[in-house]
């Protein structure tokens, strides 16, 4: 690869990554933006594996005014697997926790210092901890929610097919053989498969900027992993696992899929729901005309609220009423 292709790629992505930080950073300032306001409660950095890295920390944000236990969403932060953190995705946890729900905002490795499947196992040693101290938390671990957008819709969606399918991966079979059940999955504008990020490419001309980061994904997420079978890599493509039709060992949890029109990788949304209604399962898919990517997380715009209202529907639907907090 030429020199200045790398330099600009590494250059256009530290200018992301620093836009990201900055905006979740100025958001705090605003005073909606503090838990107290939601009538909220946050532990912070919890740890959910037995390491000393901050890579392996979580965060619980909790409604204060509890009577019984609760729903639990475990939410995987977004970002290419690449970037970002529990921290920078702040408003999703806010968003689902004002709502009535026990959430488990986590960290997990980012490639490259920790390619695949460094990020896949640490969502898959992640939810049985919830499961195990949900409790303890408020939470009910029979209502399990599994969450996330882009890199982290990939690890929910992940993180379901390890509960229906008999997987030969060892993390992945031990929530299989616990009978770890989620009753509801939201991945939000998911990259379901990332071993052939050029499809993109291929289906019509995207900014530089955008393949840019598409390669960053692949490159850095599959660092050092060219001497793996097909078979060991399966999991960076949940998309692809459900698309061969194979008939899960347990059904399928309902997913709600939400994306924007205007998201370049909006078609591996398309193609969960079709892969998912061929089997069989409850899936809702909503399309937000005009949207890009992440939209939701800006909770200000009319489509992100109209997201955000469809998403608390679903959640209702398939874990009964939950309680607003204003």
């Amino acid at each position: 690869m030429a020199v200045g292709v790398r330099v600009r790629r590494k250059l256009s992505g530290l200018a992301l990554e620093g836009l990201f930080k900055g905006v979740s950073a100025l958001g705090r300032v605003h005073p909606k933006a503090k838990p107290e306001a939601h009538g909220l409660e946050v532990i912070r950095d919890v740890p959910y594996r037995d390491s000393d890295s901050p890579d392996h920390l979580l965060d619980v944000w909790r409604p204060v005014d509890r009577t019984e236990p609760l729903p639990v969403v475990l939410y995987i932060h977004g970002g290419g697997f690449r970037i970002l953190s529990k921290d920078t995705h702040w408003i999703m946890a806010t968003a689902y926790a004002r709502r009535g729900m026990v959430v488990f905002n986590i960290n997990y490795r980012l490639a490259p210092k920790h390619p695949y499947p460094a990020g896949v196992e640490d969502a898959l040693a992640a939810l049985p901890w919830v499961v195990d101290h949900a409790a303890e938390y408020g939470g009910d671990p029979t209502r399990i929610v599994l969450a996330g957008e882009s890199a982290g819709a990939n690890l929910a969606t992940v993180l379901a097919v390890a509960t229906s399918y008999r997987r030969p991966e060892p993390a992945a079979r031990a929530i299989f053989d616990r009978e770890i059940r989620p009753r509801a999955v939201v991945p939000h504008c998911g990259l379901h498969q990332v071993s052939d990020t050029d499809r993109f490419r291929r289906r019509g001309k995207l900014r530089t900027f955008v393949t840019d980061r598409m390669d960053e994904i692949a490159i850095d997420y599959f660092r050092g992993c060219g001497g793996m079978t097909p078979a060991e890599r399966e999991l960076a493509d949940p998309l692809v696992i459900l698309e061969r039709g194979e008939l899960p060992a347990r059904p399928l949890p309902p997913f709600l899929l939400t994306v924007g029109t205007r998201d370049p990788i909006l078609d591996d949304t398309r193609r969960l729901a079709a892969a998912l209604e061929r089997l069989g399962a409850d899936v809702d898919a909503r399309y937000y005309l005009g949207e890009a990517h992440a939209f939701k997380a800006f909770v200000w715009r009319p489509n992100a609220r109209k997201a955000w209202g469809h998403t608390y529907a679903f959640l209702n639907r398939t874990l009964g009423p939950v309680t607003h907090h204003s």
